[in-house]
């Protein structure tokens, strides 16, 4: 076969990136090599310390050597198994450890193998479970502008980012969406939620339940706090007064926890950091620290009950995925929940949430810094255009703050932080120091 032309280059084009600007890196590549604890190691050997857990999902840091040693004996011991009519003790061990850390009542775990797969899984069964209890005219889904729910046609139906909709055509029927529970105006440099009247965000639900009418919506879906769009925090009261409008509606509630599940509030999840009880809530990327693509949505027990008792025999949610509770996957899951069980993960967090806050709020009155928002172990910042030129001059702080050996995240005008949660106090300085020279550098 000929040799191709400028094969570097085309080794670089042949992988079309996700949610990257293609053209921009493949010109000035950002490639890495390995990984240990904290920091990523780059093919040119430079040491870059990741303040962004992966993408909001390393959270025990990377190639954590229990979960290394677990992944490798699955690998030897059972590499695959169908869970269609087949299953491997794990998955059942797993679904347990995950189910316990839950409100009480959210017993039944679903494996899938992402959280926008672990999204679709929920939306569906929220249909079907108002189908099988013979409400079957709740069809309408209800998010929120700025929402992120992932990536398949349901996600991004319910979700509320401009650009992540726009392209596609009509979406899913049937949708609607609450307002952005963040007012820049009133709220910008707020330290955790706002102290408001979370009705000034919720009253147009009543508003949209009242023109729809409730026996025509089947759930709505939320993020506890809007991770994608730039860490942003609904104000106090929020959860709880969602809950109490969606249960006097009969209309479910499902919490979009693939960020905020295991450890980011500094708790095991959000719905127990609220004391709120929804009816499904997904999650992903922390439950096995990204080691293997995995992802889950967990029901309450009315809801699996209502499709247990559906018929006598037979599939009763005719929905799975290949590579549902993979051997590898559940293995890692495992041993990442073990190890934020009995390292008391959480509890560190919530011992040095106030010291983030307070290192991250310490960037106001930096060049440039329009808003800065946190809550549990992740931040945002609100980075002023430049000459109206939209998301460049976040985009260049992000590639500042890489020049300076640390990893955030840009998306838009914001850079957002998510630091490892066993990050030390200097870890934390680490990250602001960095931050703080690119804010002072970028023109």
């Amino acid at each position: 076969m000929p040799a191709k032309k400028d094969q570097k280059n085309n080794q670089l084009d042949a992988y079309w990136m996700p949610f990257t600007p293609n053209k921009a890196f493949k010109a000035d590549p950002r490639l890495f090599a390995r990984a240990e604890g904290q920091y990523y190691y780059t093919n040119d050997g430079r040491k870059i310390r990741d303040a962004f857990s992966g993408l909001w999902c390393s959270n025990l840091g990377h190639c954590h050597p229990k979960i290394v040693e677990a992944i490798q004996q699955s690998a030897a011991q059972l590499d695959y198994v169908t869970s269609f009519n087949f299953g491997h003790d794990g998955a059942f061990e797993l679904a347990n450890i995950v189910a316990n850390q839950f409100p009480e009542g959210m017993d039944h775990v679903f494996f899938t193998n992402s959280g926008s797969e672990a999204v679709d899984t929920a939306l569906k069964m929220a249909l079907a479970y108002h189908r099988i209890k013979g409400e079957a005219s709740r069809t309408r889904l209800i998010g929120r502008v700025n929402g992120y729910h992932g990536v398949g046609f349901g996600g991004i139906s319910v979700g509320g980012m401009v650009n992540n909709r726009k392209f596609f055509g009509g979406l899913l029927t049937g949708t609607d969406h609450i307002p952005f529970p963040y007012d820049v105006r009133k709220h910008a440099f707020t330290r955790g939620a706002a102290d408001i009247d979370p009705m000034v965000y919720l009253s147009e639900l009543e508003n949209i339940i009242a023109l729809h009418d409730a026996s025509t919506i089947a759930a709505v879906i939320v993020e506890p706090f809007m991770g994608s769009a730039g860490v942003y925090v609904p104000p106090k009261g929020y959860i709880k007064k969602l809950r109490e409008i969606t249960a006097r509606h009969g209309i479910l509630l499902i919490f979009d926890e693939v960020i905020t599940a295991f450890g980011r509030l500094g708790a095991a999840n959000a719905a127990t950091r609220y004391g709120v009880t929804p009816d499904i809530v997904t999650m992903a990327k922390g439950i096995n620290n990204a080691a293997v693509p995995m992802g889950a949505a967990i029901a309450g027990k009315h809801i699996y009950d209502a499709f247990m008792n559906s018929n006598d025999f037979g599939v009763e949610f005719f929905h799975g995925y290949t590579y549902s509770a993979h051997p590898l996957a559940v293995a890692a899951g495992i041993a990442a929940q073990n190890i934020y069980i009995d390292e008391g993960v959480y509890d560190h967090v919530a011992s040095l949430k106030q010291y983030f806050e307070d290192g991250l709020h310490n960037l106001k009155g930096l060049p440039h810094v329009e808003d800065i928002r946190n809550i549990g172990f992740a931040g945002g910042l609100t980075i002023a255009q430049r000459s109206g030129e939209a998301a460049k001059r976040a985009y260049d702080v992000f590639l500042k703050t890489y020049d300076n050996g640390v990893m955030v995240r840009s998306n838009g005008d914001s850079v957002t932080i998510a630091p490892i949660l066993t990050s030390t106090r200097d870890d934390l300085d680490h990250i602001f120091e960095a931050l703080s020279k690119a804010l002072k550098t970028v023109v």
